[in-house]
């Protein structure tokens, strides 16, 4: 098993859902969160009372995005991945990431049973 996790643009989501959806992935976590990416920051010179540089200030500010969270069978990562590129690619810097983690085990609350039958 493995767990997707994507951070998109928040104009994406509805679009993204729509398409996990289609694809047959419908069970999904979204949260809404704010981020920043690698691109280096931007600094702007504070000034005291005086008029003398007393230090720095940064611009660059956190975004929001949309983190969804899928589990998944080893074999569907490729597919999923594929689709939430497809549907939220801009081209543009901020387009997001996806990451693929390992999932150990997975268990249904409701009646205990446990692995990939579960997801």
């Amino acid at each position: 098993m493995k767990e997707i996790m994507a951070i998109i643009r928040q104009d994406k989501i509805n679009k993204t859902k729509e398409a996990l959806i289609k694809a047959n992935f419908p069970a999904m976590t979204v949260r809404k969160v704010l981020g920043r990416g690698a691109k280096p920051a931007e600094f702007n010179l504070i000034y005291d009372a005086s008029g003398k540089a007393a230090g720095f200030s940064e611009v660059t500010r956190l975004m929001p995005k949309r983190l969804i969270t899928i589990i998944v069978k080893d074999e569907q990562v490729e597919e999923i991945t594929h689709s939430i590129i497809k549907t939220s690619q801009t081209g543009n810097i901020g387009d997001g990431k996806i990451f693929v983690l390992p999932v150990q085990d997975a268990y249904r609350v409701r009646d205990g049973k446990k692995g990939d039958e579960v997801i």
